[in-house]
């Protein structure tokens, strides 16, 4: 079986009580990349991932995960 990769970016942007649109804007991206990020229908790359762990102030694997 393929490693996958989860993430707890809604709950995140969630509790900062933020859009999906807010958040594409503010790392610059479109709110379709967030929406297939949040339903792990799409795997960021390492640059967006780790913009998006700076925005939000979070180590990276606090926000993104390996499961296999």
């Amino acid at each position: 079986m393929a490693d996958k990769v989860v993430n707890e970016l809604q709950s995140i942007r969630v509790k900062n009580n933020m859009t999906q649109e807010q958040l594409a804007f503010k790392i610059g991206v479109t709110r379709q990349t967030i929406i297939a990020i949040e339903k792990g229908n799409y795997t960021p790359s390492v640059l967006l991932a780790l913009k998006i762990a700076k925005y939000f102030h979070m180590p990276v694997e606090k926000i993104f995960n390996i499961i296999n």
